[in-house]
């Protein structure tokens, strides 16, 4: 039992010997790990101090790669906006230009508003002949539905003829809206403005169609054609009616001149008569008195005699001058004015009046259209006077100063050149009954005058 115990207390020393020597082992490698884990702290403190920044900037390198994508996205969509709206602008900007050409075309009339003719009609009735004709067509072609087509057969709610329905409702609208335009611009045509009128229906066109191309709906080009042909044929058919009305005007005002011009002959014809019956009877009378008179008074009537004998003779020659002229329809006066108060210099009118007092014809100009009175470089009588007249109308017809109506009879040219033509017809046609003289300076007395008393109150002020 002793032995048993002192085994046991041997054994239990034994064991907790061992367990102490444990426990030991276990502190110091306690101790040991708190001390590795003390460096390793200070070793990452470290660390955090040496590399912390460099962290730091990958962090912001890694922000900004962030921020960079983000941005080029946007700015990728914002460039695809821009080109969208630089795409809106351009279009804008054409149909803009388009307009203000149309615009322009009315200021600078005078240089562009040549109108190069379609047709070549001599007469007005035969242009409202073909214009009935193009309007003829127009109306065909839209009751045969070939004005505007539908290039698909549609179907609402699965109904082809309720699609149909639709489609001619449309076409009607497209048709309606296109031929509104075309009747304001063939009412609206002018001398100025054709080509502002066809753009202006081409346009039309154009917009109407570009709308329809969802529906596969579309104006036709051969309607498109008569409509233009309209315009055309409207615009030439109001010149050639102008022009034709121009003609008459001038028919009759020269009928009127020639009316004028026998009366005045038929006046002057009386007048001479009646003078021609007053000398005949004073002649007679003072043949009978010398018979009966003596002496002084004998002289006296002879020279009355001789007084009255002459008159008559004047009287018999006016009488047979207006006569003649009466019989001779072409005969009259060409006459060469001019005008530089109003004018300027080498600007003439070169007319023909059938007047026996051709001066009365000058006096009527110069009443109340011009500031000026007209002076006479010459007064041609011819016995052919329209055809002095239409050569030198035809010489200078390149240098009138209104081109756009030959009624105004005014020419850009020197009188020597006047002159020159003149000479060569009468060598030509020996038609000039009187000499040819010129005054080659005008006296202008009032525009002469006037300037004088603008540099007096020029000088004054």
């Amino acid at each position: 039992m002793t032995y048993f115990l002192f085994f046991l207390s041997i054994g239990l020393i034994t064991a907790l010997a061992l367990v102490a020597k444990q426990l030991q082992q276990s502190k110091n490698d306690h101790t040991l790990a708190q001390q590795r884990l003390k460096e390793a702290d200070k070793r990452l403190q470290e660390a955090d101090q040496k590399y912390g920044g460099v962290i730091s900037r990958e962090d912001s390198v890694r922000e900004l790669d962030t921020q960079i994508i983000v941005l080029t996205d946007r700015l990728k969509q914002l460039s695809q906006q821009s080109d969208i709206e630089e795409q809106e602008i351009s279009a804008k900007s054409s149909a803009l230009k388009a307009k203000l050409q149309g615009l322009e075309e009315r200021e600078i009339v005078e240089a562009f508003g040549f109108y190069e003719s379609k047709y070549d009609f001599q007469e007005a009735q035969e242009y409202k002949q073909r214009l009935d004709e193009t309007r003829a067509q127009q109306k065909q072609m839209i009751k045969d539905k070939q004005a505007a087509v539908c290039n698909t057969e549609w179907s609402v709610g699965g109904s082809a003829k309720e699609g149909k329905k639709m489609t001619d409702n449309f076409l009607k609208l497209v048709l309606h809206a296109f031929n509104g335009e075309c009747d304001a611009s063939v009412t609206k045509v002018k001398y100025n403005n054709v080509q502002t009128m066809e753009n202006r229906i081409r346009k039309t066109y154009e917009d109407l169609n570009k709308l329809s191309q969802t529906t596969h709906c579309e104006v036709t080009s051969r309607y498109l054609d008569l409509k233009l042909q309209e315009l055309w044929l409207t615009h030439e058919y109001q010149e050639k009616k102008y022009q034709e009305q121009e003609e008459q005007r001038i028919i009759r005002e020269q009928m009127r001149e020639e009316e004028k011009a026998l009366r005045e002959l038929e006046k002057a014809k009386q007048d001479a008569e009646r003078e021609e019956g007053r000398y005949q009877e004073a002649l007679e009378k003072a043949r009978q008195d010398v018979e009966s008179a003596t002496g002084k008074a004998q002289q006296k009537l002879f020279v009355q005699i001789e007084e009255l004998q002459k008159r008559l003779s004047e009287a018999e020659a006016n009488k047979e001058r207006a006569i003649s002229q009466a019989q001779l329809t072409k005969s009259g006066h060409v006459y060469i004015i001019s005008n530089i108060g109003s004018f300027g210099d080498n600007v003439y009118k070169i007319g023909m009046t059938r007047r026996l007092e051709p001066m009365d014809r000058v006096k009527e100009l110069g009443d109340a259209s011009v500031p000026f009175p007209f002076d006479v470089h010459t007064m041609i009588f011819c016995e052919n006077a329209p055809e002095l007249e239409s050569r030198l109308h035809k010489q200078f017809h390149e240098r009138r100063v209104n081109k756009a109506n030959e009624r105004k009879e005014f020419f850009r040219v020197s009188l020597e050149e006047i002159v020159k033509v003149v000479r060569e017809t009468d060598a030509e046609l020996k038609i000039c009954k009187s000499e040819i003289t010129f005054t080659k300076v005008a006296e202008a007395a009032d525009y002469r005058k006037t300037l004088a008393e603008e540099r007096q109150q020029s000088t004054q002020n």
